[in-house]
Parts: C-alpha cells; structure tokens; sequence
C-alpha cells in the first residue's frame, strides 16, 4: 500500500498495533489474517459502509461503535478492537482503510509464519512463484483471468503449490489470485515479497523491568540491543516488581541478564555446586 498523509500515519500506528498484538503468543496470527482478510472483502464490496467509516465529519468514537456493532460476534475480540482504532484515525481516503486492512491481513500472515520458524521458506517461496510466473506467460494468464471462477484458480493454485510450498504462501498467493483488488500479479507478489523481507529485519525485546522505564532509557536500550543484533529492535515492556534493581531482556530464546535477583540466585547455584 502506498499511502500519504493522514493514511500513512493510521496506517503505522494500526501496524504497531497489530505487532503489539501478534507479539503476544497467546494471539493466533493466523486466524487474525482471516478475520482481518474477511472485513477487507466486507468494506471492499459495501462502498458506502467504509465511506461512512472514515467520513472525518463523523466522530471517531462514533465510527469505532459502529464498527464494533457490525463486527460483534462475527470476528475475535482482538480484530474487532484492531478495527475500531483504525476506524478512529483519519484517513486520506476511504480505500486507503481497505487497503490498509489487507495488509494487515498480509502481515498477520506473515508474522504467523514467522512464529512457526518458516518465514524464510515463505519468503524464498513468494520470490520463486513470481519468477515462474514471469516467465510462463500461459499460467499468468489462467491466474489472471477475469472470466475464471475463484474456485477455478484455487484449484490451479492447489495443483501448482498443494503439499509443495508452505502453508502461508499458499494463503498469501491464493487471497492474491483470487481477490486482487485491482492489483496485478506481479505487484502484489512484489508486495508481498516486500512485506515478508520487513518482517524478516523485525526483531522483539521482551523487556521486563522493576520500574517502568523512561524514554530516554527505552531509546539507549533500544539502540544497545539495535547495535548488538545489527538490526532494528522492537521492545516489549513489561514491570515485575521482583526484578530487583535491574532489568531482564529476552531476544528469542537468548536472555540478557542484569537483575540484581538474577545474579544471588545465580551466587547461590554456585555455592551450592
């Protein structure tokens, strides 16, 4: 999505949004992509629904109820509530909310990938489907083609890919195919592509402290950590009052260990060894 403006803006804050979200491990990534991929086909199909949705005459609360009433029951707590803030923003236009939902959809996908360890396969997967379709001109057309049912492509793409690629590259390629949204084939696995090599570079801190800590000190520890992984950080706080005098950081299954509590107990495995 190439947005300016006010959608740039609401669409970086709904992406660190959805990163706080998806960090959390007890959020399925995956059935928030489908959910989110469900609204984009709900507001892309009913013009006059997103156009009320983001009229910035109507207050931002009001659009976040009327989203919420329209959603309730139909998706999780977490996409409803995903949703309503983006509703809250300003956006350029009213596609751009649309727009920004798919990738979101596209990136929930992406970051359940991630979690599961197979993100580079994706990755890998998404930029060989974009080379074999450059260069066979007869299956570009069949996936292109506006006369096609989307049952049809689905079922070219499950002879092409089924059993052979990663579950999500399949998710992303067969949403792609079958609802593009005007895009065409090769932009949106250029999209992708792209989305997937961001999410790669994204690293997460969880960071627990005995007191919350200060900007400053969240930006020369983000910078520290930045430094030392050679790649941009996002950080996870969290306050555990028995960290005592110190502040405990875990980066994947690597712990950095500074607490005060940490090194006693540490004192007395040794003592006792």
């Amino acid at each position: 999505m190439t947005a300016h403006g006010a959608s740039r803006e609401a669409l970086g804050a709904a992406r660190e949004r959805l990163d706080a979200l998806t960090d959390n491990t007890a959020v399925d990534a995956g059935r928030l992509a489908d959910e989110l991929a469900a609204v984009t086909a709900l507001l892309d199909r009913e013009v006059s629904l997103r156009r009320v949705l983001t009229d910035p005459a109507q207050a931002g609360e009001a659009k976040a109820e009327l989203a919420g009433r329209l959603l309730g029951g139909k998706v999780g707590g977490e996409t409803a509530d995903l949703v309503a803030g983006m509703v809250r923003s300003r956006w350029s236009a009213s596609r751009d909310l649309v727009d920004a939902l798919e990738e979101l959809a596209d990136v929930a996908d992406l970051t359940a990938a991630q979690k599961s360890g197979a993100l580079d396969t994706v990755e890998d997967e998404l930029f060989r489907f974009g080379r074999i379709v450059a260069s066979s001109t007869e299956l570009r057309a069949a996936l292109t083609d506006r006369a096609a049912t989307a049952t049809a492509k689905s079922e070219l793409l499950r002879s092409l890919l089924g059993g052979k690629a990663a579950v999500t590259t399949e998710r992303l390629v067969e949403r792609l195919v079958t609802v593009p949204r005007g895009r065409s084939l090769e932009a949106g696995l250029e999209s992708l592509s792209k989305l997937a090599a961001d999410r790669r570079e994204r690293m997460v801190a969880v960071v627990t402290s005995a007191v919350p800590l200060s900007d400053p000190q969240k930006q020369r520890l983000g910078a520290a950590l930045a430094k030392i992984y050679g790649r941009q950080m996002h950080l996870n706080l969290d306050v555990d009052p028995e960290v005592l005098g110190g502040i405990r950081v875990q980066v994947g299954d690597e712990v950095i260990n500074g607490s005060i509590a940490d090194r006693i107990e540490d004192a007395h495995r040794r003592m006792a060894g």
